[in-house]
């Protein structure tokens, strides 16, 4: 069944968009992420222009996060506190990163800022993930205890605040500095940062992976609805069709993929994880050695329309 986007300019299948909402949703369910990495590249593929697909899957990460969020909630998965202070930076980088996104499709290099970006981001955090999480399954079969974590010189920052769900003290400078990245990144590239967020929060800010999803998860749902409104307000790209379906695919399979994540090991999840992020990375650049300028030539004409 076909269906015209009105902002995007083109006919799509509509139960080929539904279908991918929910599985980028089933995804972000289980691993705590917004999925945008994944749904933006898929919608560049059938056709969508790379603005229209990062203004439109804005909308899709906040309505899969929101599911995800309040699973978590439920749970008291989240630390109400840490939220708050990533939002205080979220918020700040993702005004910045709508104006760079506006800055850049106003001088014709959009397009191939975004995809680059995918390639170089996806591929080094994929890589990362990957063996990190190869080398902790490693460990769990041989028997092997973690390597113990240390504090570094980030918890000697001054600035510090108790986070009493996580059972952490931590200074907020670093805490801000990430949510201005997080949503600096997601608002450009249209993703809602989880798959970066997750290992930063856990491995640098050494916050307990009991309360880490569901805190990326109110960070990734603030900030990609904020985002999808600045995007809709200054840049009138976000199609509303779209991310309706998106939306509706991407709740349902969220709560799927939540109960899928309780069942799987951590070690087991970051090596998943990381696989697909490269996998993706490299689906990327392999697209864009082999169609350089059906990636980048005719949409770039599309998506300045």
């Amino acid at each position: 069944m076909q269906l015209y986007l009105p902002i995007a300019d083109l006919p799509v299948n509509v139960f080929l968009v539904l279908a991918m909402g929910a599985a980028v949703g089933f995804v972000s369910g289980m691993f705590g992420i917004g999925g945008g990495f994944l749904m933006t590249p898929l919608l560049i593929f059938i056709g969508i222009t790379p603005a229209v697909a990062v203004a439109s899957v804005a909308s899709h990460i906040a309505a899969s996060s929101f599911s995800g969020a309040l699973s978590y909630w439920r749970r008291r998965a989240i630390d109400p506190a840490l939220a708050g202070v990533l939002l205080c930076g979220g918020i700040t980088g993702t005004a910045l990163g709508v104006w760079t996104f506006t800055q850049l499709r106003a001088l014709g290099q959009l397009d191939l800022m975004i995809a680059l970006s995918y390639v170089v981001l996806l591929t080094t955090v994929g890589s990362l993930m990957f063996s990190e999480g190869l080398r902790a399954l490693m460990r769990t079969r041989r028997g092997a205890l973690p390597p113990r974590r240390t504090h570094n010189w980030i918890h000697g920052l001054p600035l510090k605040m108790r986070f009493k769900r996580s059972k952490i003290y931590l200074s907020v400078i670093p805490v801000v500095v990430v949510g201005i990245m997080i949503g600096f990144i997601g608002a450009i590239m249209g993703i809602g940062g989880g798959f970066i967020l997750v290992p930063i929060m856990i491995y640098l800010l050494r916050v307990p992976t009991s309360t880490v999803i569901g805190t990326s998860m109110v960070l990734t749902l603030v900030t990609m609805l904020f985002a999808t409104m600045l995007h809709a307000v200054t840049n009138h790209l976000v199609d509303a069709v779209l991310a309706l379906i998106l939306m509706v695919g991407g709740v349902t399979g969220a709560q799927f993929g939540v109960r899928a994540g309780q069942k799987i090991r951590g070690e087991q999840l970051r090596l998943l994880l990381g696989l697909l992020i490269l996998s993706v990375g490299i689906r990327f650049a392999i697209e864009l050695v082999i169609q350089p300028a059906d990636l980048f030539t005719i949409r770039e004409v599309g998506g300045s329309s």
